[in-house]
């Protein structure tokens, strides 16, 4: 199983991305994406997680500018950041707990994370 993140890039105060994140490989399903971001010398945190039924948890820091969507056909994810901060700036990764096989326990797989700065 493999995870594409990608989007990132240098956006000005106030400016807007989109993060894409598509899972490939050989799997059964998927029961949850999301996103996580870690900071210069900070511990990586939760942006945003999208279980299988639709619910969400937003971190506060991101509520009513983050916007998660999936397409469950193309097993993918997508983060719309909006009225982005310079706090906001730190590496996005991508996370998908994956069944590979019916009946088997999941497993949390990782994609290899884009760079958001977020600077005027």
């Amino acid at each position: 199983v493999q995870l594409q993140a990608s989007g990132g890039g240098l956006v000005q105060p106030g400016g807007s991305l989109r993060l894409s994140c598509a899972a490939s490989g050989s799997f059964f399903s998927i029961s949850a994406m999301g996103w996580y971001r870690q900071a210069p010398g900070k511990q990586r945190e939760l942006v945003v997680a999208m279980v299988s039924g639709g619910a969400t948890n937003y971190a506060d820091s991101v509520k009513g500018r983050f916007a998660l969507s999936r397409d469950n056909a193309q097993n993918t994810v997508y983060l719309q950041m909006t009225r982005l901060k310079p706090e906001d700036t730190a590496v996005y990764y991508c996370n998908a707990d994956v069944r590979k096989h019916p009946g088997r326990p999941t497993a949390l797989y990782w994609g290899q994370g884009t760079q958001v700065t977020v600077s005027s």
